[in-house]
């Protein structure tokens, strides 16, 4: 019994451990960068991460380029009325200066559509975020679970209402 607790305390860190990355450009660091596993041949998934601006001027994400799937846009999902709609940010995510912003499932995000192959739990793949002001930074997106993903972003309580444009 002991021997199975510590097999599932360290598999808990090792998981944990994985999906805390961090990346920087400029005053930008990108946290927890993860994509959602899929179903054989769906055409779809998404993108989260933590993104914190610990400067004094707004940065926006433009583009996520990867060689997993065809197209990547930059996403929002929220309500109108009683239906969610999900729609594509024309220009861009603002990140403004000293905030952060979460892409989560239900709010930011990012959509890899006509993926190329599925995405298999714990696979790793390399993506290329570009921000109006600081660049291009490379980042590499961990494939998880949606129950992983929610917590490793701060569960469904990290909401956040940012603005689009």
């Amino acid at each position: 019994m002991k021997k199975l607790l510590l097999v599932a305390a360290a598999s808990l860190f090792w998981t944990q451990t994985a999906l805390a990355e961090q990346f920087t450009i400029g005053d930008l660091t990108i946290s927890n960068p993860m994509i959602r596993a899929t179903p054989v041949n769906a055409p779809v998934s998404g993108g989260y991460m933590t993104i914190t601006n610990g400067g004094t001027d707004d940065d926006r994400l433009t583009a996520v380029t990867v060689d997993f799937a065809r197209e990547s846009q930059i996403h929002e999902m929220k309500m109108d009325g009683d239906v969610m709609k999900m729609r594509e940010i024309d220009g861009g995510l603002v990140i403004p200066a000293g905030e952060t912003v979460v892409l989560q499932p239900g709010g930011f995000h990012i959509m890899f559509m006509k993926l190329d192959q599925q995405l298999k739990q714990d696979q790793r793949f390399d993506a290329t975020l570009t921000f109006e002001n600081e660049g291009t930074v490379d980042v590499t997106l961990t494939v998880a679970d949606l129950a992983a993903i929610k917590e490793s972003l701060g569960g469904d309580e990290m909401k956040m209402e940012m603005k689009a444009n």
